[in-house]
C-alpha cells in the first residue's frame, strides 16, 4: 500500500476551474488528499472548519489576495505548509510571499514542479 505523504490534507485555492481541477489531479495522484475552492471566500470558510496540512493558493483571487489566505493559516496553524501559485515573476510579490512562510511557485508549471514544492516544505 502506498504511503500517504506528511502533509496528506491540502487546501487548493485557484479561481481558474481549469487549473484547479488539474492541479487537483496531480494532487490526488500523489497522494494527497484534496479540498478545492474557487474563491478566497469559500478557502476561508475551509480554513475556519478543518485547517488543511498544506495551503497551495492563487496570488491573485478577485478582489483578495491569497497571501491574506497564507497569514489567516498561520493564525490556525504555527508552522503552515504554504506554495502561492502565481503567473507574474514580481520580485517584491516572491519576497513578500517568503517573509510570510511561503513558497512561491511560478505558473506555468508541471505536476512535479507542484509535488516536490510542497515535498520540499515537509
Amino acid at each position: 500500500m502506498k504511503e500517504t505523504p506528511r502533509g496528506r490534507q491540502v487546501l487548493l485555492v485557484d479561481d481558474d476551474p481549469a487549473l484547479l481541477r488539474l492541479v487537483s489531479q496531480w494532487l490526488t495522484a500523489g497522494g494527497f488528499n484534496v479540498i478545492a475552492c474557487d474563491s478566497f471566500e469559500d478557502a476561508r470558510r475551509e480554513l475556519a472548519l478543518r485547517p488543511p496540512d498544506v495551503l497551495l493558493t492563487d496570488l491573485r483571487l478577485g478582489a483578495f489576495n491569497g497571501l491574506q489566505l497564507v497569514i489567516l493559516a498561520g493564525e490556525q496553524n504555527p508552522q503552515p505548509l504554504t506554495v502561492v501559485m502565481s503567473a507574474y515573476d514580481d520580485p517584491t510579490l516572491r519576497e513578500e510571499a517568503e517573509r510570510c512562510g511561503a513558497r512561491y511557485l511560478l505558473k506555468p508549471f508541471s505536476s512535479q514542479a507542484v509535488l516536490s514544492s510542497i515535498a520540499s516544505l515537509t
